[in-house]
């Protein structure tokens, strides 16, 4: 595999080997917020989505970045 390279230059950076805890916590929050709201609205109650309390932006695990062509071969190694 001595000529095993990247096809497309999108690195991940990060910091973290998990989003679980990140996750979790959002999972919790949604559910929290959920439950005080079914108890307000009784009857009337529309369940919302869970991306409303969280954005996965914010995350350990933040996402990828894309590098030019430029940055050279080594770069696109595996």
């Amino acid at each position: 595999m001595s000529r095993s390279r990247k096809k497309t230059p999108i690195f991940a950076h990060t910091t973290s080997t998990s989003e679980a805890a990140d996750k979790a916590a959002w999972h919790r929050r949604h559910r929290a917020k959920e439950r005080v709201r079914l108890q307000t609205e009784g009857p009337n109650y529309l369940e919302r989505s869970h991306r409303e309390n969280s954005n996965a932006a914010t995350f350990d695990k933040d996402g990828k970045h894309y590098w030019a062509l430029s940055v050279g071969t080594p770069a696109m190694r595996k």
